[in-house]
């Protein structure tokens, strides 16, 4: 799966919400009066489905462009990719579509620039972080649609039966575990480097060491000192210890270690502000915090944290143009985009939507994540090799913290197929 904001679970899949959401189900091109998109389900439930969204979004867009339609198609994060692949090269690629990779498809040629659809204002209104993502060689083809910050999650009620404080540097947060797994915490910091998100668990910690996937060059720099001096230390002084719990980093899923969280079984762990809602909802006293940074850094030094987006994509086809225009220009509308956003706990794309969401928050801890997002780094979605190299991260990266391995071994060894 993707860089993924959310997933889809298999009930939903066999409560039979995928599919389209008209009558007339269409994959191809538009014929200038029929707008097809293809979106992935957010939503966990038959409650919670993207559908309801996408129905009372286009029904107000068919209202105000008489004789315009939209069909949208959803299919789970975990095919979306895959379709959408396939019907380009069956060169049936719908108009739009929202997923989490674009540029092997802009590399191909096939898709709008954001200045062939969007007035200057609404192209100049993205987040920098998130422009700069969405674009290559200086040209936005990656619409992003919605994202997330990543922070520290602490449980407060973990921490005072602890008698620690929350943690600024490593050295703190392997002195708060130690504290945690004393009073008997069963996971003090939770480690997910299992396959359905490592590479953004192994990001966040590599920035916080001032490494990262990349160079100052753009090329790929998996196996950089400063990433196995990263490794080397988590190994040493969390998994070593026992201080990440009994599952093997490696065979720890976000989602387990999220569910583990809400369980109060953890005390430390990367999250988004979903999460952050759901632990509310639960009672629980939550504290969020930057990554803490290495004690080798430079004293105020700040590194990035890292940020997640999925990307709207145009895809060229005769006689298109306008009606694409005008539904990104009706989607990105900052009611319908904080809607979406709202809707999913997550944040909007676009800096007058994010303002409008911070003034109306009442949550302060909204804020939070929207500063982390302005200074955020994300993945290096700009490279059309992204998507295999993210696989290759997820599947692997694990096993630079095993109990027999050498980090540098098998970052050097990510590195290698990454470079083939």
């Amino acid at each position: 799966m993707p860089p993924r904001l959310f997933g889809m679970t298999a009930s939903v899949v066999a409560l039979g919400l995928l599919g389209c959401l008209t009558t007339a189900c269409g994959s191809s091109g538009s014929d200038g009066t029929t707008l097809h998109l293809i979106a992935p389900e957010y939503g966990n439930s038959p409650a919670t489905s993207s559908k309801a969204y996408w129905d009372k979004l286009t029904a107000a867009f068919t209202a105000a462009h008489p004789g315009k339609k939209v069909e949208v198609t959803l299919y789970p994060w975990a095919d979306i990719d895959r379709k959408v692949t396939s019907l380009v090269q069956e060169d049936k690629a719908p108009d739009v579509a929202l997923m989490g990779a674009y540029s092997d498809f802009a590399a191909q040629h096939r898709l709008y620039a954001a200045r062939d659809l969007l007035p200057i204002k609404a192209e100049a209104n993205f987040l920098p972080p998130l422009a700069e993502a969405g674009s290559v060689d200086g040209t936005l083809y990656g619409l992003p649609f919605v994202a997330s910050s990543r922070l520290l999650f602490y449980n407060e009620e973990l921490f005072d039966k602890a008698g620690v404080e929350p943690p600024k540097t490593w050295s703190e947060l392997k002195t708060a575990a130690e504290a945690l797994k004393r009073a008997g915490v069963r996971y003090p910091y939770a480690l997910p480097l299992g396959p359905e998100e490592a590479h953004a668990e192994a990001l966040i910690w590599e920035l916080s060491n001032g490494g990262g996937y990349t160079d100052s060059g753009g090329g790929y720099s998996i196996a950089s000192q400063q990433n196995v001096q990263t490794f080397r230390w988590i190994k040493d002084n969390l998994v070593t210890p026992g201080l990440t719990g009994p599952t093997p980093p490696a065979r720890l899923n976000r989602q387990d270690a999220f569910d583990a969280f809400l369980h109060g079984d953890v005390g430390m762990v990367n999250g988004y502000p979903s999460l952050l809602h759901e632990a509310r909802e639960k009672g629980m006293r939550v504290g969020t915090l930057p990554m803490p940074v290495s004690d080798t850094l430079n004293p105020g030094e700040t590194p990035p944290s890292v940020g997640v987006a999925d990307w709207m994509m145009a895809f060229k086809h005769d006689g298109n143009r306008q009606l694409v225009s005008s539904f990104l220009d009706f989607v990105y509308q900052d009611k319908n985009l904080s809607a979406f956003a709202g809707r999913y706990d997550l944040l909007p794309s676009t800096v007058s939507a994010a303002q409008a969401t911070q003034q109306s928050a009442e949550d302060p801890s909204t804020e939070q994540f929207l500063t982390a997002l302005r200074t955020a780094q994300l993945y290096p979605v700009d490279e059309p090799s992204w998507l295999k190299v993210s696989i290759l991260i997820k599947q692997n990266i694990g096993k630079a913290v095993a109990p027999s391995a050498d980090p540098r071994l098998v970052l050097e060894d990510i590195a290698q197929e990454a470079g083939a």
